[in-house]
């Protein structure tokens, strides 16, 4: 079925009896042409193997329901504001795939332009914004520098006073980003990878990888074998242990947990997203009335999809810093997203590390807002054997030959510990 008013319509009058379930819940197949594991980056994948390549006969296996892992556990922000041309290219097309992503899988994602604004705190790191403004408009993304009393008028609670914590003296802005609902994105990718043919096959977590020599040649899962021609890998946090249920125990990634909150509802207080140029904290206001925000990654290695206290400490004084009118606002709750943290920043999208395997993975901050041009980049790895132009920086293989795409150091930065 199309959703459409009409379909709303007739639905409305007949007491919403005809609706279909938005995908179905197969039983696994002996085998596959592709088998994908992982249902944020891996749902997109399949869809954009379905529609643009042709190949159909492809599972995506999810180890839990469709949004338990980081595609559901995100800050929702989107933007393409980024320093180096590789990155600024790549998720700058990602940028345009939101934009028109309703229309193409016929589902609402809320896709909201409400713009990013970094602050900034000195004329030094004024300077730095204006050097990566310059570079995007030089790439042809929009970027400008903006007032205090400009960002004043986006965030009316802002202390934009020079006896601040923190003064601000300036930001930069992007308008055409903004934020989605990251559930939506979930259910509009596996509606329409559903209808192309693609099995989605939930609760399946995989145990192992079956193997002829070095070749995968499918996996093994709690709900069985499942064999397949090429085996795609995109789950985010959790790599490195799939990795090593393949044999491969050394991979340029930590995984880390990365904090979430969302605050009670309150009438419009953030009319953008915002990024703390004195720490690290981001946030904006859902369509609810929650403030969502975030900040740095608990700074050890884990697996586990909840935080610490300190990191919490440390983002809600940031916050009160910056808006102290929010000090008595209730939290309501908050999660925790495991980070797969690669050693430059930028993600890895990839033929291999063994034959018949694909890796897509070190995402760090970047995940949610590349899910569309990941998905994209990765099926054409896939269906081609080879990198998409827009992800061929991001091989595995630059860690060895030394090109690294090190965008303000995003990654754990081993090397300062």
């Amino acid at each position: 079925m199309r959703y459409s008013a009409f379909s709303l319509l007739k639905n409305a009058l007949n007491g919403n009896k005809d609706w279909k379930p938005a995908w179905r819940k197969p039983d696994p197949k002996p085998a596959y042409d592709v088998v994908i594991i992982g249902g944020g980056h891996g749902l997109a994948t399949a869809y954009y193997l379905a529609k643009e390549h042709g190949i159909r006969n492809i599972a995506v296996v999810e180890k839990g329901w469709l949004g338990s892992g980081n595609i559901g556990r995100n800050t929702t922000a989107i933007r393409s504001n980024y320093l180096l041309s590789e990155n600024q290219h790549f998720y700058e097309a990602s940028m345009k795939l939101w934009e028109t992503m309703s229309h193409d899988l016929n589902y609402n994602v809320m896709f909201s332009q409400r713009g990013v604004v970094n602050l900034a705190h000195s004329l030094p790191q004024l300077d730095v914004y204006a050097r990566r403004g310059n570079q995007m408009r030089l790439n042809g993304i929009d970027a400008e520098l903006v007032t205090p009393v400009q960002i004043k008028k986006l965030i009316p609670g802002l202390d934009i006073s020079s006896s601040a914590r923190f003064p601000i003296i300036g930001g930069l802005m992007q308008r055409s980003a903004g934020t989605a609902r990251h559930d939506a994105v979930v259910w509009g990718y596996a509606r329409a990878a559903d209808q192309l043919g693609v099995d989605i096959i939930e609760n399946c977590e995989v145990t192992s990888f079956l193997k002829d020599g070095d070749q995968v040649t499918g996996v093994m899962t709690t709900r069985g074998p499942i064999n397949a021609k090429k085996v795609g890998c995109a789950v985010a946090g959790n790599t490195s242990e799939l990795m090593r249920r393949a044999g491969i125990d050394r991979l340029p990634l930590e995984s880390h947990v990365l904090q979430a909150f969302v605050s009670e509802a309150l009438k419009p207080v953030v009319d953008t997203v915002a990024t703390f140029g004195g720490g690290h904290l981001y946030f904006s206001q859902s369509d609810k009335g929650g403030l969502v925000f975030g900040g740095d990654i608990d700074g050890y290695n884990s697996y586990a999809q909840r935080g610490n206290l300190p990191v919490v400490e440390d983002v809600m004084s940031e916050f009160v810093a910056l808006i102290p009118a929010l000090a008595r606002v209730k939290l309501l709750r908050s999660w925790g997203g495991i980070m797969d943290m690669s050693m430059d920043g930028s993600p890895i999208i990839t033929t291999g590390p063994l034959p018949g395997m694909y890796l897509n993975t070190g995402w760090c901050y970047g995940g949610f807002k590349a899910t569309p041009i990941s998905g994209k980049c990765f099926a054409w790895t896939i269906a081609r054997d080879e990198p998409h132009p827009l992800s061929a920086p991001f091989t595995l293989d630059r860690f060895y030959r030394g090109y690294v795409v090190d965008d303000k150091g995003q990654g754990p930065t081993p090397r300062l510990h």
